[in-house]
């Protein structure tokens, strides 16, 4: 796909980009060093009126606790909505750190308390240690909802990439285990289907920039210990192998035109509109993986912003 199909507000940061294609087992290691490297490329000031700190939280059942950061405004508000918000990175890499700014942004801007989580990382640690340790945050949410000053029934999980997907499969084994409810699940440019690294079809040109198909194949199967594609890959690994999509939460999907994710998002939206599951999609015209997060201030991302957070607002009563 040519580079003059990309936003020119997106261009100029592509050649600073992390490119994750080769990803291996061997080539891992200096990749996550990359993507922090590409972080602090784009770390801001703190947020004067967000307060930040660390807590270890209890892990699921057998394994170790699970670090988290909490952003919430510093003027405490009673009854404030909550979010349980999860990093990207491929399901292989990343940190809460990633996603400081934004979380910052949305605390300020929205009144949310939000937990940010660091799950365990495959290979290291494979399905379901990722979803489970994000299963324990939102346990941990709901019942500690009163020393965090937030309200139960606005609990919102949210995730960006490999944490979109897993922010998916959260939604889906919060309804079937039917211990807590959420209130809205956001979506941006989730990874939601292992069969993507398997097909070159539809549209072989989209992934071209960034998070590429050879990063997709490995870090699916990392995850999975399986081959990507196979017959029994669960839902709650691969959230579009869910074959009920009825029950979720309001949803908004957003993903970019260039976007390797597109087709398995707009697939995905399109299930649960017919699953009766309000939901709204919005797609970036040239835009790349991750264009929000490199380029927070072109007029794009600012929009696509916007857009959600229209949605949270809408949905939550803000």
């Amino acid at each position: 796909m040519p580079k003059n199909v990309v936003n020119p507000e997106f261009l100029p940061i592509l050649e600073k980009m992390p490119s994750f294609d080769g990803l291996s087992a061997r080539s891992l290691p200096e990749v996550r060093e990359i993507f922090m490297t590409a972080v602090r490329l784009i770390e801001g000031r703190p947020l004067s009126d967000v307060e930040t700190q660390e807590e270890y939280i209890p892990g699921p059942a057998g394994a170790p606790d699970v670090r988290v950061l909490i952003y919430r405004p510093r003027v405490r508000r009673p009854n404030a909505p909550a979010m349980v918000y999860i990093h990207g990175g491929g399901l292989v890499s990343g940190h809460p750190e990633v996603d400081d700014p934004k979380c910052q942004v949305l605390a300020s801007k929205m009144g949310f308390v939000i937990v940010s989580v660091d799950y365990r990382l495959a290979p290291e640690v494979r399905y379901p240690g990722a979803i489970e340790d994000c299963y324990a945050a939102l346990k941990w949410v709901h019942e500690n909802a009163a020393a965090l000053g937030i309200d139960r029934d606005r609990v919102v999980v949210a995730g960006e990439s490999a944490g979109g997907g897993l922010s998916a499969a959260l939604a889906l084994m919060a309804r079937d285990r039917k211990e807590y409810r959420l209130a809205y699940q956001l979506l941006i440019y989730p990874m939601l289907d292992d069969r993507t690294a398997t097909k070159v079809d539809p549209a072989p040109d989209f992934g071209e920039y960034v998070w590429t198909r050879s990063a997709n194949k490995y870090a699916w199967e990392a995850y999975l210990g399986a081959a990507a594609g196979g017959d029994d890959t669960p839902a709650y690994a691969s959230a579009a192998r869910a074959k009920d999509l009825s029950g979720l939460p309001p949803t908004f999907v957003g993903v970019g035109s260039m976007d390797l994710f597109l087709c398995e998002d707009l697939d995905y939206s399109r299930r649960l509109m017919a699953a009766g599951v309000p939901t709204e999609v919005m797609v970036v015209p040239g835009a790349y993986h991750v264009f929000d997060m490199f380029v927070p201030d072109a007029e794009l991302s600012r929009r696509f912003m916007d857009a959600y957070c229209a949605g949270l607002k809408r949905t939550l009563g803000l």
